[in-house]
C-alpha cells in the first residue's frame, strides 16, 4: 500500500485549514485544538513548514504561522515535498544515479520512473486552494457561450 506519512497528512490538514480561514495569523495552540490534533505534532509540523518556505513565522505575542504564499501557488505535492522529501513509490529514488548496487541488474527502473513521474505530477497538479472543502475546479463549459464556466460536481 501507497501512504505518505502522518506528518505529511497533518500538514495538508493544517494548511487547507489555514488557507480557508484566509490570510490570517495562527497560533499552533488554536490550529492543534481546531484540527484535534497533538499541540506537539503540530508545532513541529508547523515549523518544517516554515523552514520550507510555505509558511511565515511571526514572533511576539501576536504570533503564530500565516501562509507564506496564496493557496493557488502551493501544491500539495509542495506540502508533502516539506515534510517528507522527494515524492516517490520506491526507495531507490532517492538514491542518486550509480549508487544503487541493484541499478545495471534492474527490470523496472524505467518503469519505475514513469510512475514516480505521474504520482509527483499528479500531486504538483493539487493547489491547496483545491483542498479546501465545497471548493471544486471551476471548468469551461463547451458549447454554452464564451467564457460560461461551472463547478465540477
Amino acid at each position: 500500500m501507497i501512504r505518505m506519512t502522518k506528518s505529511a497528512d497533518y500538514g495538508i490538514v493544517l494548511m487547507t485549514q489555514m488557507a480557508e480561514q484566509g490570510g490570517r495569523v495562527f497560533k499552533a495552540v488554536e490550529l492543534s485544538a481546531e484540527a484535534h490534533l497533538p499541540h506537539p505534532t503540530v508545532s513541529k509540523v508547523l515549523k518544517l513548514l516554515a523552514r520550507s518556505d510555505l509558511l511565515e513565522s511571526h514572533r511576539g505575542a501576536n504570533g503564530g504561522y500565516s501562509l507564506a504564499r496564496h493557496p493557488d501557488d502551493i501544491s500539495v505535492a509542495d506540502i508533502i515535498t516539506a515534510l517528507d522529501g522527494p515524492i516517490g513509490i520506491t526507495e531507490c529514488i532517492d538514491d542518486a544515479p550509480g549508487e544503487c548496487g541493484r541499478e545495471p541488474l534492474c527490470p523496472i527502473k524505467t518503469n519505475t520512473q514513469r510512475i514516480n513521474d505521474v504520482v509527483r505530477s499528479a500531486l504538483e497538479s493539487i493547489t491547496l486552494s483545491e483542498m479546501i472543502p465545497d471548493t471544486l475546479p471551476l471548468v469551461r463549459l463547451g458549447d454554452h457561450g464564451a467564457g460560461s464556466t461551472a463547478r465540477l460536481q
